[in-house]
């Protein structure tokens, strides 16, 4: 999905409500262009920029496939990232420069790793009535953000733990994993819970955990976490306590060693230098909006029935790193 709006760091951080909890306040954000579609992002933000190598929360629906609520999101490029698609509801068609032609529908990952370059589209299907999920991104470490593009599909199988049922679809969690490649280690799940369930889940010490509200309001940490704001729990910890309240909980946990890399995020592109995402954004112009060289570090989309977005201009100031 394209990140349209320039700068995805304004949201508010609430005050803690509880011991090393954090509780982060989604802002509105509409995609951009004609076609555009609202959805809520929690990350990053002006005082959080990664949980882990994940860089970046966007939540949208449920809402009707129509209108605004349609996704359609034309070929747009991305750098040194992957991105990762999780459906609640829907159908969506993804296409990419490697070739790769899928569709996604609830309990399915896609993970696309864009490296040294990439480009794709994002499409909700005609089988699709309501369209409900999160889009999430990974920064990719500095050792491997140059690496070939490649896009991947898994199917991950439900497990039970205590009252809790999870689809693991990176990483891995109590010995259940995902398929999917990985270059940091970390963790994203889909986590339901009865109402009134609790669940108390093996934690890795050396991550820093975020859980994602979709449904219910539940404690997580000792914190009551909102419907849409994401929970956030720093390093340290040995265990995770997720208890749900009179309404069934539906949450995607996001888990991960700090990165412990700065990095320089503007639009859909992730470097490591402000000259760097400039060069990347004058590469995507000259080559794909100018048609200057269709085979070049980003490609092409074949079958997507209308033009690459253009790239937005660049503010005024120097772009500056964040960790």
């Amino acid at each position: 999905m394209s990140n349209l709006e320039q700068d995805p760091a304004e949201t508010i951080c609430l005050t803690e409500p509880a011991p090393g909890v954090e509780v982060l306040e989604p802002r509105d954000v509409p995609l951009g262009g004609p076609r555009a579609m609202n959805v809520r992002r929690t990350l990053p933000q002006r005082k959080r920029s990664l949980i882990g190598a994940w860089c970046f929360a966007d939540h949208y629906g449920p809402d009707p496939v129509t209108g605004p609520g349609a996704m359609d999101v034309p070929p747009h490029p991305h750098t040194g990232l992957q991105t990762v698609t999780w459906l609640f509801e829907g159908e969506i068609e993804h296409r990419d420069s490697t070739g790769a032609v899928a569709l996604i529908r609830p309990g399915q990952v896609n993970l696309m790793t864009a490296g040294a370059g990439i480009q794709h589209s994002e499409v909700s299907t005609a089988a699709a009535t309501r369209l409900h999920g999160v889009q999430l991104w990974v920064a990719l470490p500095d050792a491997s953000r140059h690496t070939a593009p490649f896009f991947e599909h898994a199917n991950p199988e439900p497990v039970t733990i205590g009252d809790a049922t999870l689809r693991v679809f990176v990483g891995a969690l109590d010995g259940d994993g995902s398929p999917v490649t990985a270059f940091t280690p970390l963790l994203g799940a889909q986590v339901e819970l009865p109402a009134g369930g609790a669940v108390t889940l093996p934690a890795d010490p050396a991550f820093e955990y975020g859980l994602l509200v979709d449904a219910g309001a539940p404690r997580f940490g000792g914190a009551d976490i909102p419907r849409d704001h994401l929970g956030y729990l720093p390093p340290g910890q040995s265990e995770l306590r997720l208890e749900a309240g009179d309404a069934p909980v539906r949450a995607v946990l996001l888990g991960g060693v700090p990165l412990g890399e700065p990095i320089v995020m503007w639009w859909n592109f992730v470097g490591r230098s402000h000259d760097e995402v400039v060069a990347f954004r004058e590469q995507w112009q000259r080559d794909v909006i100018g048609g200057a060289d269709a085979a070049g570090r980003f490609g092409r989309v074949e079958g997507y029935p209308g033009a690459a977005l253009p790239a937005p201009e660049l503010p005024n100031v120097r772009l500056t790193p964040r960790d």
